[in-house]
C-alpha cells in the first residue's frame, strides 16, 4: 500500500481532483490523506466520498502551536507551515509505515512506485528542482522542491521530520530571510545534516516549468509519456509533472505558465491538462461552488497591458483562449 498526503483548499480543489484521478488510474494500491484547508473544500469532499481516501479536518488537525501563529501568515505560508505537520498527522494517528507528500498540482502519467522504489533502505526521499541554467534560483528559494517528499516511520525518518516540522513553525515566509526561503530552502544540506536521506535520480519524477527546457516529452502509441534528457539520451517514464502556475483569465484564457515553453509535445501535455481541470469543474458545478479556480496566493484573473509588454519581451507570453488552445494541440 502506498500512503500519500496533501493539502488545499477550495482555490486548488479542482487541481487536486485531478491528481486524485490521475493518482487513482496509475496506482492500483493506494490511500491518500486529505487535509482540506477551508470548509467549502471539506464539505465537496465529504459529498464526493472519494475511494481510497480520508479526509482530516482543519477541526481534528490543528494544535495550539500552529493556531497560534496561523493569524500571522498569509494562506499560502500557513499551508507551508503545515506540510511537515500532515505527514507527522498522518504517520502517527494511522500508524503508517510510511507516508509520501504530494502537492496537488501534481499529474501522474505512470505509478510513482517507480520512484519509492528507489528509496531502497533509504528513509527519507527528496526531490531537486533541477533547474534549467536561465531560471536558476537554487541559492535562494533551494535546491529541493517539496512536491514529492517521502517519509519512513523510523528514527532516521522521523528525526529529519520533526526537525523541519519544528523549523517550519518557528519561520516560514514567502520570502528571503537570512538564508531561508518557505519550507523548502530547510532541506537544502538534509543529504549531510541526516543519515538515510536519499536524493531522487529519476527524471520522469519532477518535470516542471522551471526545468522541462531540458528534457525532450514524447508519447509511444500505448499513450505512456516519456521524458528524454537532452544532454545525456537518458530516457525514462513521466511518473508527475507539476503544473505549477496555471491561472485561469477573464474571457475563457488561461495563462499556462511565467517560464519559457517551446516544445509541442509539452503543449499537449497542457492541454490535456486542461481537458481534465475541465472535467472537475463541471463536477464541481454540481456544487454550486462559487470561487474562482485561482492559486491561494492570488485573486487576480487577468494581465495588464505592461504584464504582457514585459512577458512578450522575455518570451514567456504563455496566454491563449482555452477552446482553441485544447482543439490546436490535442487533434
Amino acid at each position: 500500500m502506498q500512503n500519500f498526503c496533501t493539502l488545499f483548499d477550495s482555490f486548488f480543489l479542482n487541481r487536486a481532483l485531478v491528481m486524485y484521478e490521475s493518482l487513482k488510474k496509475h496506482c492500483p494500491n493506494f490511500h491518500l490523506y486529505i487535509f482540506p484547508f477551508d470548509e467549502v473544500a471539506l464539505q465537496i469532499l465529504q459529498k464526493l466520498n472519494l475511494e481510497n481516501v480520508t479526509l482530516i479536518p482543519l477541526l481534528e488537525f490543528e494544535n495550539k502551536d500552529l493556531l497560534r501563529i496561523k493569524s500571522s501568515r498569509s494562506k499560502g505560508e500557513y499551508c507551508w507551515t503545515c506540510t511537515p505537520y500532515i505527514i507527522d498527522c498522518a504517520i502517527e494517528n494511522f500508524n503508517l509505515s510510511q507516508c509520501t507528500y504530494i502537492d496537488a498540482d501534481l499529474c501522474f502519467y505512470s505509478d510513482p512506485q517507480e520512484l519509492l522504489d528507489e528509496m531502497g533502505d533509504t528513509s527519507v526521499l527528496i526531490t531537486e528542482h533541477r533547474y534549467s541554467k536561465q531560471y536558476d534560483v537554487s541559492k535562494t528559494h533551494g535546491i529541493y522542491c517539496v512536491q514529492f517528499l517521502s517519509i519512513k516511520n523510523n528514527v532516521d525518518g522521523l528525526r529529519a521530520l520533526h526537525w523541519w516540522r519544528d523549523k517550519c513553525l518557528e519561520w516560514c515566509y514567502n520570502r528571503l530571510e537570512a538564508g531561508k526561503f518557505g519550507d523548502q530552502k530547510y532541506l537544502d544540506d538534509w543529504t549531510s545534516r541526516f543519515k538515510g536521506v536519499h536524493v531522487l535520480q529519476h527524471i520522469g519524477g519532477g518535470v516542471a516549468p522551471w526545468n522541462v527546457q531540458q528534457y525532450e516529452l514524447t508519447k509511444d502509441q500505448s499513450d505512456i509519456w516519456w521524458a528524454t534528457e537532452k544532454t545525456t539520451s537518458k530516457k525514462e517514464k513521466l511518473v508527475f509533472y507539476h503544473f505549477h502556475y496555471v491561472r485561469f483569465l477573464k474571457k475563457n484564457k488561461v495563462d499556462i505558465s511565467d517560464y519559457q515553453i517551446s516544445h509541442s509535445a509539452v503543449f499537449s501535455l497542457y492541454a490535456d491538462y486542461l481537458v481534465r481541470i475541465k472535467q472537475v469543474n463541471a463536477t464541481l458545478s454540481e456544487f454550486d461552488l462559487i470561487t474562482s479556480p485561482q492559486p491561494f496566493r492570488t485573486k487576480r484573473t487577468w494581465l495588464t497591458p505592461l504584464d504582457k509588454l514585459k512577458r512578450e519581451w522575455k518570451g514567456v507570453y504563455n496566454v491563449f483562449e482555452q477552446k482553441s488552445f485544447i482543439e490546436k494541440w490535442l487533434t
